[in-house]
């Protein structure tokens, strides 16, 4: 297998695994998406660490394979490489990107699918499409504009550039970065502290900042109206409420 799940402590790490380059071709794509939506389902996974390894997070699609698909090809398969990334995107649970080395292409575009981005210090992104006379396809478009804004997402798409780990923290690619020898160790370092936390609010927050910023603002009021409501619901709000009244704030042990 291409991709591999590994559960600690409340912690999931999907793992590509594709030497060199951790190329993404159909096969790495589709067991992504199996294995996405096997982390959102387990009750053991409270939060989750995307992760390409000590070398390399992902450098892209397999051209070699995409150079022998015709429009007809791209036609019938486009919807499930979008929706392999989606599958990450919607994981209910906060998810973290352990970036080393290069993220291009699809690479970026898989780091674009998490909550939270910690880069090496010797990492390299970009949407490299355009130099092949392409545009980016597994939501690069969308989700790159959404985080850094569209013009900074125009320069990237437009230009085919890398930028370096610096610049990209400068853009807001990533959210922080650190030796390159520590980025797996900070990702599951912020993975397992928020596996502690309460799971349904977590989930709650997520949905609520995602849909909001793919609609309009009364939809998305309505959304955090409808689940500020519904955690009243749940034993991690009495637990969570309790242990603020007697003991302070941020003691809770949550279930």
């Amino acid at each position: 297998m291409t991709v591999h799940l590994e559960v600690a402590d409340g912690v999931g790490t999907i793992r590509l695994d594709r030497p060199p380059m951790n190329a993404l071709d159909v096969a790495t794509q589709d067991r992504l998406k199996e294995l996405a939506e096997e982390a959102g389902r387990r009750d053991d996974v409270r939060a989750v660490v995307v992760y390409g390894g000590e070398k390399v997070f992902a450098a892209g699609a397999d051209i070699k394979e995409m150079q022998d698909m015709d429009h007809t090809a791209m036609v019938l398969r486009a919807r499930a490489l979008q929706d392999s990334f989606t599958a990450v995107a919607r994981i209910p649970k906060p998810v973290v990107a352990a970036v080393t080395g290069y993220a291009l292409g699809g690479g970026c575009e898989l780091a674009l699918c998490a909550d939270f981005r910690i880069a090496a210090e010797n990492a390299k992104l970009g949407q490299p499409e355009i130099l092949l006379g392409l545009i980016p396809g597994a939501g690069g478009t969308q989700r790159l504009a959404r985080l850094v804004g569209p013009s900074k997402a125009k320069d990237l798409i437009f230009t085919g550039r890398m930028v370096k780990a610096d610049e990209a923290l400068t853009l807001g690619l990533v959210d922080r970065v650190v030796p390159a020898d520590e980025v797996y160790a900070q990702a599951h370092a912020w993975a397992a502290k928020l596996a502690q936390g309460p799971a349904i609010a977590l989930r709650a927050a997520k949905e609520s900042i995602d849909t909001g910023l793919e609609t309009d603002i009364d939809t998305g009021l309505a959304v955090e109206r409808n689940w500020f409501a519904g955690l009243f619901a749940t034993a991690d709000r009495e637990i969570g409420m309790r242990s603020f009244v007697e003991e302070g704030p941020g003691k809770a042990k949550f279930l």
